[in-house]
């Protein structure tokens, strides 16, 4: 969700990559359908697991919650936004964490750019 919104707002310049410490094979069905409520479609978007080499490519790292799995490259930016895993959560709830996140990367576009 938060690639989706930082790929919407982000604008031209803003280079957005996503990976997980441990995605999933799917997307979550709940967080497709929240974001289609905003306009935004991530249904082709593919979870994959963080890499070295898209870890170097970017200036700041935002984790969620990863804890020790969280990766760590000396001279980047860090940010950890603790949310709510949207898994297994009923629409409402994945609607006010989409909300959250929408939020965070508001704020952290505008701290940015």
């Amino acid at each position: 969700m938060a690639a989706g919104f930082a790929r919407r707002l982000g604008g031209v310049n803003t280079q957005i990559y996503s990976g997980g410490s441990e995605p999933r094979e799917t997307i979550n069905p709940i967080a497709v359908e929240a974001m289609n409520e905003v306009d935004i479609d991530i249904s082709t978007f593919q979870p994959q697991k963080f890499t070295m080499e898209m870890l170097n490519m970017v200036d700041v790292v935002v984790t969620m919650g990863c804890g020790d799995a969280c990766p760590y490259i000396p001279g980047k930016k860090y940010i950890d936004w603790p949310l709510d895993d949207p898994a297994g959560q009923s629409i409402e709830s994945v609607r006010l964490i989409r909300d959250q996140i929408m939020n965070n990367v508001v704020q952290l576009l505008a701290d940015y750019s």
